[in-house]
């Protein structure tokens, strides 16, 4: 085990999965997910914890005291990155543990430059570790340059009642080119993890209430026109996933409402950071940060990224027979 101190004094790379810890029960939830896809990917699990000293002292205390409590600080986040080392078990695992100064989502997102998967927690303590957590489950997944996880505390202690998930990996969808890149993503996990993928677009009903929606659109029609795009998408998926189980739906509802009910069911869900509109000026993106906060499971958020496969989806877009 290894354990750096400080970014500028960090020789060692974040490559792998990357997970922030606080020392709260979601930050163990989220480290034990971590610490498994680490093992299923084969990659080094990097345990991360970062505090930044209050304002107050600071301000308020002279250089002596500040480097005094600088130390206390710090000391107290090594002792949460201790304990939370101790729960990872695996002796085939390779683990490396860090304490970070600076802003908790700055250094996690700093770090995903490296990592090949940012995992964080949906709630967190605060305390000396600042706000690992909570606050930074929002902000990290917009402007983290690889996917980030969130996973929420109830996948560890799920309420009494809760049906067992399905093995399948499910990802929204709103017809947007970024909503694509986020497909090809999932379809990667599908297959790494032998599941089928379910690829899901929500569509609002059209009424009088969505200002944006023009008069002449049709409910029918358009459920009709996405269900031959997504059919389309799925046949584009085949052509470079051989083998991969795909199954689409579409599904009357708010997208927030009907991502957050398949999180409850799915083993992963897989978003866009942000989406374009695609099919009828629905917003993934935007609804990912409803999804991150109300999650039965874990969440995938992928970034935009350029990928050589897209260059062929629109060889797949079904064409009109007169």
């Amino acid at each position: 085990m290894s354990e750096q101190t400080g970014r500028a004094q960090s020789a060692e790379r974040a490559d792998g999965v990357v997970v922030g810890v606080d020392g709260s029960d979601a930050g163990l939830c989220a480290l034990s997910w971590a610490a498994a896809e680490a093992k299923r990917r084969s990659v080094p699990l990097n345990i991360v914890t970062a505090y930044t000293i209050p304002v107050f002292a600071a301000s308020s205390m002279d250089a002596g005291y500040a480097t005094l409590d600088d130390e206390v600080i710090r000391e107290g986040a090594a002792e949460v990155l201790r304990q939370a080392r101790a729960t990872v078990t695996d002796p085939d695992l390779e683990v490396r543990t860090r304490v970070e100064s600076g802003d908790p989502a700055g250094v996690l997102l700093e770090l995903s430059e490296e990592a090949d998967l940012v995992v964080v927690g949906t709630r967190g303590r605060g305390g000396f570790v600042g706000r690992l957590l909570g606050s930074v489950s929002s902000a990290l997944p917009a402007h983290a340059k690889c996917p980030t996880v969130v996973v929420p505390l109830c996948v560890a202690e799920p309420p009494p009642g809760t049906p067992a998930r399905r093995e399948v990996v499910v990802v929204g969808v709103d017809g947007s080119e970024r909503a694509r890149v986020a497909v090809l993503v999932a379809a990667e996990q599908a297959v790494a993890r032998g599941v089928p993928l379910r690829i899901v677009c929500a569509l609002p009903p059209v009424s009088g209430s969505l200002a944006w929606m023009p008069a002449t659109v049709d409910q029918e029609a358009l459920t009709f026109d996405v269900r031959r795009q997504m059919e389309a998408g799925s046949n584009w998926l085949r052509s470079h996933f051989p083998g991969l189980v795909v199954e689409s739906d579409v599904i009357d509802g708010p997208p927030i409402e009907v991502l957050i009910r398949e999180s409850a069911a799915a083993r992963l869900l897989v978003t866009g950071s942000r989406g374009r509109g695609g099919f009828a000026g629905m917003l993934l993106g935007s609804t990912s940060q409803g999804v991150l906060h109300h999650a039965k499971g874990p969440v995938m958020v992928v970034p935009d990224a350029e990928d050589p496969r897209l260059a062929d989806r629109a060889d797949f877009d079904p064409t009109d027979e007169e």
